[in-house]
């Protein structure tokens, strides 16, 4: 009875397991990743998430090494791990759902079920290749609010409109509202646009941003 006791706080790990735990989850994170860039329909790509996916993959499959089956690791874990905040608020219910299948697929590495994390991780992967592909919304109802500031002697309304016929297959300005600055009067125009192809905003808010007396350029998903 006191060896069953004691083999409950005991893990033995080699270097070369840890190793190949760590390896498996760095493959499925980057697996993650393609899938993830594969089903973006968002407004900005971040490649910083991508990253972070991977690394979070490989830290819980460390994470899980360093629990191992040692309660007091576990307890004294949660307390360290209680005291970190994140304060970066996740905009797409999507990028929520990737952090849990990093997590997931990083737990299945970090205790050597290297057939389950990677079955895994494709199964669910192509499952949602698939479903975004049935059930993706139809370009053409995606519209998006544009927000110009500009100078208020800045009339380059013509370019501006130039820059959306280029990118965008409709863009119908809605309001003009005049602010006020520290540096003067400021003119804002908001426009209802939807995009020739869904990869362009990046293209067209820096295309925006490059004209004389552009302050800021805002682009929102209109969900209506």
């Amino acid at each position: 009875m006191e060896q069953e006791l004691e083999n409950i706080f005991i893990f033995k790990l080699s270097p070369a397991e840890a190793a190949a735990n760590l390896l498996v989850a760095l493959l499925c994170g980057i697996i993650i990743s393609f899938f993830y860039r594969a089903t973006f329909r968002g407004v900005s790509y971040s490649s910083n998430y991508v990253v972070s996916i991977i690394m979070l993959c490989m830290i819980t499959a460390l994470v899980i090494m360093v629990i191992g089956n040692n309660l007091a690791r576990a307890f004294g874990l949660v307390g360290a791990m209680s005291i970190i905040r994140f304060r970066t608020a996740v905009k797409d219910t999507q990028d929520i759902m990737f952090i849990f299948f990093a997590l997931a697929a990083g737990l299945a590495c970090g205790a050597g079920m290297y057939m389950i994390s990677l079955m895994g991780t494709f199964i669910i992967g192509f499952s949602i290749l698939a479903i975004s592909l049935v059930y993706s919304e139809n370009p053409v109802k995606q519209e998006f609010l544009l927000q110009v500031i500009i100078e208020e002697d800045g009339d380059i309304q013509g370019k501006i409109q130039k820059i959306l016929d280029i990118y965008c297959r409709k863009a119908k300005l809605v309001n003009i509202k005049s602010l006020k600055d520290d540096r003067g009067e400021l003119i804002e125009m908001s426009y209802y646009i939807k995009f020739k192809k869904s990869n362009s905003s990046s293209k067209m808010v820096k295309s925006v941003k490059t004209l004389d007396h552009v302050k800021r350029v805002n682009l929102f998903y209109d969900e209506q």
